[in-house]
C-alpha cells in the first residue's frame, strides 16, 4: 500500500515539474497579474540570463520524468532536490508561503528516504 501511495504522490509530483518545465518554453500558464515588484525585478534579472529558464526547463523536465519511472526515481530526486532548494528559497524570501511547494518537497524528501539504499554506494566513495 506504501508503495501505491509513494508512487501516486511522485507521478503528482513529477507531473507538476513536467508542466512547469513545458511552460517554460511554450508560456501557456500567463503570469499573474498582481505580482509583487520585487517578484518582477527578479524574473526581469532571470530572463536577462537568456539559457538559464530553457536550462531550469530541461531539467524539470528530466527529473520529472525520471521522478515518475520507479527504477529512475533516485536520479530523478538527484535532479530535482537542487531545483526544489531554489524553488523554496523564492518562496521563502518572498514571504509566499504557498504549501504546494513544501508538500512537493516533503514527498521529494520521502522517495529519497524510500531510495536511500541506491545513495549509499555514492556516500561511501
Amino acid at each position: 500500500m506504501k508503495n501505491k501511495i509513494l508512487f501516486v504522490a511522485c507521478l503528482l509530483t513529477g507531473l507538476m515539474f513536467i508542466n512547469s518545465g513545458l511552460n517554460k518554453f511554450f508560456n501557456y500558464i500567463p503570469m499573474p497579474e498582481d505580482l509583487p515588484e520585487e517578484v518582477m525585478t527578479m524574473f526581469e534579472a532571470m530572463m536577462t540570463i537568456t539559457w538559464l529558464m530553457p536550462l531550469i526547463a530541461i531539467f524539470e523536465i528530466i527529473g520529472g520524468v525520471l521522478l515518475i519511472i520507479p527504477k529512475w526515481r533516485a536520479l530523478g530526486i538527484l535532479i530535482l532536490v537542487p531545483l526544489m532548494v531554489g524553488i523554496l528559497a523564492h518562496h521563502i524570501t518572498l514571504g509566499d508561503y504557498n504549501p504546494v511547494p513544501f508538500v512537493m518537497a516533503a514527498i521529494l524528501i520521502w522517495a529519497g528516504f524510500e531510495n536511500k539504499e541506491r545513495y549509499l554506494p555514492i556516500i561511501k566513495s
